[in-house]
């Protein structure tokens, strides 16, 4: 179907259809737009609402459990799904909204130009038509003057009263007129058949094609359409896939929560490791006052004297003698002054354990960084010794010696909360000789332990056994290099924590496999039992690596063995 043969004579009705399907796309893209506007806000409100139950700092011990997590999986999940809502929206934007403005503006010009061309064309039939009009009125004209000249000469040609002369001039005026009747019937003819080729040529040619852009345009605009409405299709079919995964995901975090587990949890964060209260004795009171020891009612039997707090079945005493509330008596009671005693022993003896493994955990990882940078910058003071124009090795010695100072504070640290795990452990011996804390773990799976240590404690924290090792600084903030013979620091002070026997044993062994190369960086002389002195730039082998304490055991080409201080020596291992 051609609307050019077809509404060849429906300018003005398709003239107002095609304005109508430019207002459409117009409406169409304000619905785009506030449709993009809805999911955008959607999205941010669900993104708020997500972000405003996320845990508090104070709260995130609470969360732990497994219908917490579940809550914050679905939490998250959720977040995702506002993300996708905000793609949506800039999909839309970018390829519905942006593309309709265009198509709008190009289908305005276009319009706007088929229908001058069409305005232009009926102009010019108009044209043609006034001028056959105008020839029509023109031969109407001069046949009634030719019909009137005609009647006054056969007037004047019956009339006897009239001369000869002035029958011939009615008779000229007759032929004249008829003359001028010929000419404009002429004109008129031309006129005509000019008029009537034109307008054929307009109704069949030119209008129709004008007719045909404007389809064809129409046409566009509802192809377009139909693309816009099937990219929206596409938009929304694109997201789905991760809906649907963000959907499973809440599945799997309901999935996850286990009440078996939380109920577990719950006793492994408020289990207090008390004994229950045992029987409370019978007392005579005749007895009693008959052997005159009545003040004893007053006074606790079997008190355990200690100068430091320590923990019974039924609480906590003090040095001075006062009972606090503790154990099942205490256990919804507390006081805010031992809130924050450094050895955790405000809490139950479980609770303390873990407290006291977290902080070991925390300082580990301390010295584990401090570490890493200190090598970092070893190798840089190398890169400078061998290149000086890229910098000045001795810039870096501060730095060194601020380092070194924070590895002592870091280990005297370690080794304080061992002690007190130690203690909170029951044990009174807790050091441990460092050539066995590869077989801490069988020695515990074959019974052989001395101690009630785990063997996640014992891996995760620095313990020493009896045998001894080279002094450990506990008061690092007057030391720069501990061991240094300029240091001015006595290691037999007591800012030292000496090991408590000799090396003997670890130095019986044989045959320890070589795994490294190092050089001493500054001289040493040994004052420990086990340490053996180096000279600046001697070279030693070394037997094993720093284990957090601060000391390397190393072999002189004389199969001389010994420890070291870390610090002093530059390693390479094979």
């Amino acid at each position: 179907m051609n609307w050019g043969t077809e509404l060849w004579d429906q300018y003005d009705n398709l003239s107002t259809h095609t304005q109508k399907g430019i207002d459409f796309c117009e409406k169409y893209t304000h619905f785009i737009k506030e449709r993009c506007a809805i999911e955008t806000e959607y999205a941010g409100k669900l993104k708020k609402l997500v972000k405003n139950y996320q845990p508090k700092k104070k709260e995130e011990e609470d969360y732990q459990f497994t219908h917490a997590q579940g809550v914050l999986g679905m939490m998250k999940e959720l977040h995702d799904i506002a993300g996708q809502h905000e793609l949506i929206a800039e999909n839309l934007n970018a390829k519905v909204v942006k593309e309709l403005q265009v198509l709008m503006q190009e289908l305005k010009q276009e319009r706007k130009k088929h229908l001058q061309d069409g305005q232009r064309l009926q102009v010019e039939l108009n044209q043609q038509l006034g001028l056959l009009d105008k020839s029509k009125r023109s031969y109407e004209k001069a046949f009634r003057e030719m019909e009137k000249a005609t009647e006054n000469f056969r007037r004047a040609e019956s009339d006897d009263h009239l001369s000869r002369a002035e029958q011939n001039k009615y008779k000229d005026i007759s032929v004249q007129r008829s003359q001028i009747n010929d000419d404009c019937k002429q004109g008129y003819a031309a006129t005509l058949q000019k008029t009537n080729q034109y307008q054929e040529q307009h109704y069949t040619v030119m209008m129709p094609q004008v007719f045909q852009q404007l389809q064809e345009m129409e046409e566009k605009r509802v192809t377009k359409l139909q693309n816009f409405i099937r990219e929206c299709g596409t938009i929304e079919n694109s997201v789905i896939p991760i809906i649907n995964t963000c959907i499973d995901g809440i599945f799997n975090a309901a999935n996850s929560v286990n009440p078996s587990k939380d109920s577990e949890m719950v006793i492994d964060k408020n289990k207090s490791g008390f004994q229950h209260p045992q029987d409370i004795p019978f007392e005579d009171l005749s007895q009693v006052i008959a052997n005159g020891s009545s003040s004893s009612l007053n006074t606790p039997k079997n008190v355990p004297t200690r100068s430091e707090t320590f923990r019974t079945a039924g609480g906590t005493v003090t040095k001075k003698g006062k009972q606090k509330k503790g154990g099942i008596l205490g256990m919804f009671s507390s006081s805010k002054l031992d809130d924050h005693r450094e050895d955790f022993s405000n809490l139950p003896p479980n609770q303390q354990k873990k407290k006291l493994n977290k902080k070991l955990d925390e300082i580990k990882g301390s010295i584990s960084k401090e570490t890493s940078e200190r090598d970092g910058m070893m190798k840089m003071r190398d890169v400078y010794i061998q290149n000086p124009a890229l910098g000045d090795p001795n810039s870096l010695d501060k730095e060194l010696e601020e380092n070194a100072l924070k590895l002592d504070h870091l280990r005297t640290e370690m080794e304080k909360f061992v002690t007190y795990l130690a203690e909170a452990e029951g044990s009174t011996t807790p050091n441990m000789h460092r050539k066995h804390r590869a077989s801490l773990a069988s020695l515990q799976s074959g019974g052989n332990s001395s101690t009630n240590v785990s063997s996640t404690d014992l891996s995760s924290t620095p313990i020493q056994h009896n045998t001894p090792t080279p002094a450990i600084v506990v008061d690092s903030v007057d030391s720069q290099h501990t061991d240094r013979p300029d240091s001015g620091i006595d290691r037999n002070s007591s800012h030292t924590v000496a090991r408590e026997d000799s090396f003997d044993d670890a130095l019986d062994d044989e045959g320890l496999p070589v795994i490294g190369t190092c050089i001493a960086v500054y001289p040493f002389e040994a004052t420990n039992e086990g340490s053996i002195c180096m000279a600046q730039d001697e070279h030693f082998y070394i037997l094993e690596q720093d284990q957090g304490d601060g000391w390397t055991r190393v072999r002189r080409g004389n199969n001389e063995e010994g420890f070291v201080p870390t610090s002093y020596i530059e390693c390479q291992y094979s």
